[in-house]
């Protein structure tokens, strides 16, 4: 079954809302998609594709800095956070208003 590039693009906001909300605490692939209701494999191509366009990064190492054999961590680049935490804040500031 295929997925329409519509509905990739609306997981992967689910996703960035998802990381947003834990930031700046990186989190496990397997957690994502846990969240989110997907496959494992799915989520992992839409954080790459998110990886790409350079909105989360990928974290390779555990906090002793030893190196994940299969396994990766995310979250959002500095800028990606900034954008969003701008995006919020003017939505509560259009919301107060009406």
């Amino acid at each position: 079954m295929k997925i329409s590039i519509q509905k990739r693009e609306k997981i992967a906001e689910q996703i960035l809302g998802f990381l947003y909300s834990k930031n700046p605490q990186p989190i496990f692939t397997s957690h994502i998609a846990e969240e989110i209701a997907r496959d494992e494999e799915f989520v992992k191509g839409l954080l790459l594709g998110l990886k790409s366009k350079k909105l989360i990064t990928e974290i390779k190492k555990n906090p002793k800095g030893i190196d994940y054999i299969r396994r990766s961590r995310w979250k959002l680049t500095d800028t990606a956070y900034e954008i969003y935490n701008n995006h919020q804040k003017n939505y509560t500031l259009k919301i107060n208003n009406i």
